[in-house]
């Protein structure tokens, strides 16, 4: 949201070329101020230029140089803690601005999927422990001790309450299921409605082995304990057709389908012993004929499922260790989903250390996806976001700057020293921004500045990025193409390159308009000065030009890449 400022004016149609005779008093010229600074920056070193302070002019010196022309990155940035805040952005240099602006998105955010509106819902109601009622309940009990220690043990058959409706989530359905594999960890439970042509016990044990020699390690390891608040020392497995119902056929190809779910009423202190009273993993069963909605084989199941059992897990830790344990709010949805696809990526890490690849690529291309769409028009979607959430841009961002605070503030780039440092972002009462200023020791604005940079110049060809923007886990330039080249898992819908683009024009021609969401970038684009080219001005407000509103702590984040 955009306001003009009582001391502001808008800006001229025609902009000056030089800030120092500008008139304040007139109406017809920018606000550039006799005492506004050349921006001088040598290759490497960045700026955050405040408007307020400039009133949105910014000044860049001649190049000094006659043999070699200058760049600069220019990222718009709304740089507020504020969840969900956005703002217009124009950006003008010097010279007339005529006609509609040469530079468009190419992209358009993806709308969230009704399976991407129902996982978000349920983490919504985490955040405001807002659970309905399930139906048939007659009134929420209070709190009891541990039920059935003991009981979840092989051909064991109980009857759970599953959330039955995308939209409505007070319907649900009794599930009758026997446990049909057991390990250390884990109990798999199959629903006894289950549609022919299932998982075998050979493929079960399978399964269950994968969660409990890898998936469970890794997932305790990065984030801490689940609780237990049934006493049987497992984490439930429910396969059960009512997910592969929540979606006819028809939605299921074209927009999706719900492959898994932690639902925090299960364990929620005052919540649970309306609902299942403990720790559960809900997931689809295999329908190799498509009886209950699209058909799903007992391969693609089985090769789907640890992906997403390894993002909902974190869930369920979060929610024991800041609900439970930390006796306070569940994390904030963006911090919450960042974290979760962080540990689908952790998960890559884990089996490509044990020689499997396939697996690796399985973990990895979701999250490496969903931040292709991110950068390919990053003024789509915010970082700091907690209403409307759900489309796969707001993942990749989430998941990216999870992964850059991580490559920046663990001890060292091994796979422990990540894990200490994401344990503490889930083992605390804090949430959202004051969680991660907590861990990493900086202001936020300053984070969030240093990632929207290393998007682009963290493996920038021919630049030494500096270390504070690096990531390093990744370069993103080449992993793109090698993940496509390399990964028989990959979809053709992969980008085989990485799509994040500046576009280059000279100063003073720029013309840019766009918006910006909380913490990210409004666009990338890059400034170009010739050899002992002149001096030239760039004008920063909002889209109709007036003074951007302060509230959205706008910057306009600078480095010099040549």
């Amino acid at each position: 949201m955009t306001r003009m400022l009582s001391w502001g004016r808008s800006w001229p149609v025609v902009l000056l070329a030089a800030c120092g005779g500008a008139d304040p008093a007139s109406p017809s010229l920018a606000v550039c101020h006799g005492s506004t600074q050349p921006l001088a920056l040598v290759v490497g070193q960045d700026a955050a230029v405040d408007p307020e302070v400039t009133a949105g002019c910014v000044i860049f010196p001649a190049n000094t140089s006659s043999t070699d022309s200058a760049q600069y990155l220019l990222v718009p940035q709304a740089a507020t803690t504020s969840a969900n805040s956005h703002s217009s952005f124009k950006l003008a240099g010097g010279a007339p601005i005529t006609g509609a602006p040469p530079i468009a998105a190419a992209l358009q955010a993806t709308p969230p999927s009704p399976a991407q509106q129902f996982h978000d819902q349920l983490r919504l109601m985490e955040q405001e422990r807002s659970f309905p009622m399930p139906s048939g309940a007659a009134q929420f009990a209070a709190p009891s001790g541990p039920a059935a220690a003991g009981s979840d043990t092989l051909n064991n058959v109980r009857t759970f309450k599953v959330l039955a409706n995308l939209t409505n989530t007070q319907i649900t359905q009794n599930v009758t299921a026997t446990v049909k594999s057991v390990g250390t960890h884990f109990v798999i439970y199959v629903d006894n409605a289950a549609p022919a042509g299932g998982f075998s016990t050979v493929q079960l044990d399978s399964l269950r082995n994968v969660f409990d020699t890898l998936l469970y390690a890794v997932d305790t390891t990065a984030f801490g304990r689940e609780s237990d608040i049934d006493g049987n020392g497992k984490v439930i497995v429910l396969l059960s057709g009512v997910l592969n119902s929540l979606v006819t056929a028809s939605q299921c190809l074209s927009s999706g389908y719900v492959a898994g779910f932690f639902f925090g009423a299960d364990i929620d202190p005052a919540f649970h012993t309306a609902w299942n009273n403990g720790e559960i993993f809900y997931s689809i069963v295999p329908d190799p004929s498509g009886s209950l909605s699209c058909a799903h084989s007992t391969s693609s199941v089985k090769s789907l499922l640890p992906v997403t059992f390894i993002h909902e897990f974190q869930h369920m830790i979060s929610y024991n260790q800041h609900v439970l344990i930390g006796k306070g709010s569940s994390e904030e949805l963006w911090l919450n989903e960042g974290l979760s696809h962080y540990a689908e990526e952790r998960g890559g890490w884990a089996f490509l250390a044990a020689g499997d690849s396939t697996h690796f690529c399985d973990h990895v291309r979701g999250v490496l996806y969903d931040f292709g769409l991110y950068v390919a028009n990053p003024g789509a979607t915010g970082l700091v976001m907690l209403t409307g959430l759900g489309t796969l841009d707001e993942r990749g961002a989430w998941w990216s700057f999870v992964r850059f605070i991580v490559d920046q503030y663990a001890a060292d780039t091994s796979l422990a020293a990540a894990d200490a440092f994401t344990r503490r972002l889930d083992q605390t009462a804090l949430r959202g921004t004051s969680n991660i200023v907590n861990v990493t020791g900086q202001p936020f604005d300053l984070l969030s500045r240093r990632w929207v940079l290393a998007n682009y110049v963290s493996d920038l060809p021919g630049f030494a990025a500096p270390a504070t923007m690096k990531y390093k886990r990744w370069a993103f330039r080449s992993a793109y193409p090698q993940l496509k080249a390399s990964c028989a898992t990959i979809p053709a819908a992969f980008q085989g390159t990485y799509p994040l683009v500046a576009p280059g024009v000279p100063g003073p021609a720029l013309n840019v308009v766009g918006t910006m969401y909380a913490g990210s970038a409004g666009t990338y684009q890059r400034v170009l000065q010739g050899p002992s080219g002149a001096s030239f001005t760039l004008l920063f407000g909002d889209g109709t030009g007036a003074l951007l509103d302060p509230s959205v702590v706008p910057k306009l984040q600078v480095i010099r890449i040549r």
